[in-house]
């Protein structure tokens, strides 16, 4: 095994140590030693990187700047242990970022895609997909959390999920509301009913016993928002499922601004409720409405107006 092999490899445990997953990343940079090897070289140089990086040539520059990105992360590393190693400079090609607005859903939307779902033909699918909804509508669940959810993860009686290996490697435990769990018995019992000898021991299943798919959800997910009738807001604003999350996360706060509450106090406790890993990530939602900038706006000139 090289030297730049091991080095990569524990440059990528300290990192998933701090919660990242870099399944990408880990890709990209066994591929950019394999050419640095072939080109003879164990030293990271800005040439050998920005040679690596403009491939394949037919790629658009923003994949490229995504490439260039991850080895300059990498060099960064090695750097601090060995100054051989060179860090290319971060405007040697820019990647822009290309985050989507997202689209904060209404009442209305929730119940047009609520709706759409009990319209599919099978009395599974059609469970599945209205109580998965109205679930991430509630809890503000990344949707991959709530597919991975088995039955044992499912505290009926305690009313609290468990959430297991989430986006940054943590775990967490989420309370329901007894409304919600109303619903999650009424679906397991429909569940139980339809499909009584299931494949998998998760909570949300497909038609044939197994475990719910992201792709196949993102499909159906597709199919109810034209069902639904939810039109996108812009080339950048279209109904994803995750945007159901951002929504979630925009009415706590919007529901704390309109309470006169301590935002800044209870941002820890939602960052800690939605699976971030710092309260930082959770801030982001501040930017999501526009009448959450104008609640924030306002506190601010309240404070402002009462200081000697």
């Amino acid at each position: 095994m090289s030297d730049l092999r091991v080095e990569l490899d524990n440059y990528l445990a300290i990192r998933r140590s701090l919660g990242f997953k870099l399944r990408r990343p880990e890709l990209l940079l066994g591929d950019f030693i394999r050419y640095l090897g072939a080109n003879g070289s164990d030293t990271i140089t800005t040439q050998g990187a920005f040679a690596w990086a403009r491939l394949p040539a037919e790629a658009s520059t923003d994949w490229w700047g995504q490439r260039l990105s991850v080895v300059r992360a990498f060099a960064r590393h090695l750097h601090a242990i060995d100054p051989a190693h060179e860090v290319p400079p971060a405007g040697l090609l820019p990647a822009r970022t290309h985050r989507a607005t997202p689209y904060l859903y209404s009442d209305a939307d929730i119940a047009a895609l609520m709706a759409a779902a009990r319209q599919f033909r099978s009395p599974l699918r059609a469970a599945t997909f209205e109580t998965l909804i109205g679930l991430l509508v509630v809890t503000g669940l990344r949707i991959g959390e709530a597919l991975r959810l088995d039955r044992d993860d499912v505290d009926l009686v305690a009313g609290v999920l468990r959430v297991r290996d989430t986006k940054f490697g943590k775990s967490r435990e989420v309370p329901l509301h007894p409304s919600t769990v109303e619903a999650l018995v009424a679906y397991a019992r429909s569940r139980d009913r339809l499909c009584r000898r299931p494949v998998h021991p998760s909570f949300f299943v497909s038609t044939t016993g197994t475990r719910l798919m992201y792709c196949n959800a993102h499909l159906a997910w597709l199919e109810l928002v034209r069902r639904g009738g939810l039109q996108p807001r812009s080339e950048k604003c279209r109904p994803r499922p995750h945007d159901i999350r951002h929504s979630f996360a925009v009415r706590t706060l919007l529901g704390w601004y309109r309470d006169g509450a301590d935002v800044a106090a209870l941002m820890p406790l939602l960052s800690t409720y939605l699976g971030h890993v710092h309260p930082a990530n959770t801030y982001w939602y501040l930017s999501a409405a526009p009448e959450l900038l104008t609640l924030v706006a306002a506190r601010l000139d309240a404070a402002a107006s009462v200081r000697p």
